[in-house]
């Protein structure tokens, strides 16, 4: 699209007012077609722990209200190359975990159509399971890039085989998952058992632990994820509790020891000109958040992800 419709215009409309959109984007139906979609997946029947990110879209929504549209960062204006739009939120049975997966990738597919990109707002981390099955269909097995204080590869939890520990498990399972390319960044926190970590190797993740951040320089962890990836079709699913609780106390199962907003910045802007086909935020809890301090790094996350997005910059 040569002109695509951006943000709305804040010297006419301040940034506290008009419609809550992300970023205070158009919606998708207000625009003739989007090349990339913000949406919302309000699900947390999955948690083990603390509920509340049913309510995340809509919390990082409103901490969206101050980006801008030129990233000085990374030299990018990621609104003006192509339409991003916002599809808002969609609609999941808050009691069936089964048909709740079953319309997330239902609705996934048909809002992806054959070309568009997806960045989802969660939601817990069950969602990343349809999302991957989606993006298996389009480009076959996925490098996956997932920064979690959590490994998320746990079998089932009470009996129950989908939860928000579960997804990588049930993806590699269903071989979704390049092997040979896919990563946990983060990682961190007490574990059932040393087993925990041999089976997610099992399952073809290499991992950074948060604890590398303290004695590594950023550059060096860049380049190892770089590697790790390589050329192949890469999703991001990024669990906002990678942080550090001072840096996003708005989440369910908090750690600490975590990245700063900062450090998960930079290496995201570290993934530029990667071959990424699309990506999750999930787990922000508003209820125990303060001043949008979780709200405010997931917005700023998902704005430098749209910036690596191919045609971003």
């Amino acid at each position: 699209m040569n002109h695509p419709i951006g943000p709305v215009d804040a010297t006419r409309v301040p940034r506290y007012g008009g419609d809550t959109t992300f970023a205070r984007l158009p919606r998708l139906a207000d625009v003739p077609d989007a090349d990339v979609l913000l949406w919302g997946v309000p699900f947390d029947t999955g948690v083990s722990y603390r509920p509340g990110a049913r309510f995340g879209p809509n919390h990082v929504r409103q901490s969206s209200r101050l980006l801008r549209p030129y990233n000085p960062a990374m030299d990018a204006e990621p609104f003006a190359a192509r339409q991003v739009a916002d599809a808002g939120d969609v609609g999941v049975n808050p009691f069936d975990i089964d048909e709740a997966i079953s319309t997330i990738e239902s609705s996934a597919r048909e809002l992806s159509g054959t070309r568009r990109t997806l960045l989802t707002i969660g939601g817990d981390h069950t969602i990343a399971l349809p999302l991957l099955r989606v993006q298996h269909e389009r480009h076959g097995p996925i490098a996956v890039l997932h920064f979690d204080a959590h490994l998320d590869t746990w079998d089932t939890y009470f009996g129950a085989p989908y939860t928000h520990g579960t997804p990588f498990r049930r993806a590699a399972e269903e071989g979704l998952i390049d092997f040979e390319h896919s990563m946990h960044v983060g990682l961190r926190g007490p574990l059932y058992s040393k087993l925990d970590l041999d089976e997610s190797e099992r399952m073809g993740f290499a991992a950074v632990h948060s604890r590398e951040f303290a004695r590594t320089p950023l550059d060096t962890i860049i380049e190892r994820i770089r590697a790790r990836l390589g050329s192949r079709p890469v999703y991001l699913s990024i669990d906002i509790d990678v942080l550090d609780p001072a840096f996003a106390p708005g989440t369910g199962t908090p750690e600490a020891g975590g990245l700063s907003s900062r450090e998960l910045l930079e290496v995201v802007r570290g993934l530029a000109d990667l071959n990424v086909v699309g990506a999750d935020l999930v787990e922000v809890a508003p209820a125990y958040d303060h001043a949008e301090i979780t709200g405010i790094a997931a917005a700023h996350v998902l704005y430098d992800l749209l910036c690596i997005l191919p045609g971003g910059r």
